[in-house]
């Protein structure tokens, strides 16, 4: 094989970091010694220039009439144009026929909606913005959306969630293919850390919107975030707000939509998945400084959150492991 042939599909309003996640990071695993090379190839019907959805206009290389297989890798971006490019059966029919003569398909972001409107979808585990999950389940029933994970492999397809959402996943082809010492260069130029794995939630509550509509249960949350080695029970937290552990647990689920012992253990844990990433502290203080008992309590939080151990998180994250 001399080169891995990426076919990246766009279409009138496309998402444009979408394509850029995708294609700049191929570009430096070619920098960095990927061999064989990729070479990309912008695909749009009719070979006509894409405008996306900022404005810009990119020059397509094929007609995606014309692009013929075998291919590599065929990647269906995203973007506020996915449902007009999912109602156009000629996009549809040629997203099929070059999904068989691909070694592997991805979509990004709402790129989903297409893979699945050309049943591509059909009994497979996927993902997709956080924004667009219930919309995707519920108009393609055969399809089974999970709106947590960055990104989902289910066999030869691939789908990811919002938009930078693609950096990590054409990361993980990359060290898929060509193995982590080229993926750790490709994320140190990157200037990001090595990619997050994909089960990590799309959704942190340190860069969520507070939850609308009670001031109590913000400024809760906010002593929470701010005190995480604190006590932090219920008994503790409604005694300070001055309302029953009862009533501040029916204002939790009503406005958060958890207990308040589910958004500690929650907040301690992304505390801890920052530390990990960021700090070479030792594990067991990650734990006590994050509010955990013990090493092995921090353990078994992560392995719920995140489906990995607190050790393969850093492995895979931290910045002094990249730069190793």
């Amino acid at each position: 094989m001399h080169e891995r042939r990426v076919v990246v599909v766009g279409y009138p309003d496309a998402q444009l970091l979408d394509i850029a996640c995708v294609t700049s990071t191929l570009q430096s695993a070619n920098w960095y010694g990927a061999a064989p090379a990729y070479r990309m190839v912008m695909a749009s019907p009719g070979g006509h220039p894409v405008t996306c959805a900022s404005g810009l206009t990119l020059q397509a290389h094929e007609a995606l009439e014309q692009v013929k297989g075998p291919l590599d890798t065929l990647v269906v971006t995203g973007g506020i144009g996915c449902m007009a490019a999912a109602d156009n059966p000629r996009i549809l029919a040629h997203v099929r026929r070059l999904a068989r003569e691909s070694r592997r398909v991805a979509s990004v972001c709402t790129g989903a909606e297409i893979l699945a409107a050309a049943g591509l979808l059909d009994g497979r585990r996927v993902t997709t913005h956080w924004e667009w999950a219930r919309h995707l389940a519920t108009k393609y029933p055969k399809v089974s959306v999970d709106p947590d994970p960055i990104f989902v492999r289910d066999g030869e397809i691939a789908t990811s969630a919002g938009v930078t959402s693609a950096l990590d996943l054409t990361l993980a082809f990359v060290e898929e293919d060509h193995g982590p010492e080229v993926a750790r260069r490709v994320a140190r130029n990157l200037v990001t850390y090595m990619q997050r794995p994909g089960n990590q939630a799309q959704m942190s509550m340190f860069t969520a919107a507070p939850p609308p509509g009670n001031g109590l249960v913000e400024r809760i949350m906010s002593h929470i975030v701010a005190n995480l080695d604190g006590d932090l029970t219920t008994t503790t937290l409604a005694a300070g707000a001055g309302v029953s552990e009862r009533h501040l647990t029916r204002l939790f689920l009503k406005h958060a939509g958890l207990t308040p012992g589910r958004f500690i253990r929650q907040a301690r844990t992304e505390a801890a998945a920052h530390l990990l990433a960021a700090t070479s502290l030792p594990v067991a203080v990650v734990a006590a400084r994050c509010g955990f008992g013990t090493a092995e309590t921090l353990r078994q939080a992560f392995v719920d959150r995140y489906g990995v151990p607190p050790s393969h998180y850093r492995m895979t994250q931290s910045s002094t492991a990249a730069s190793g």
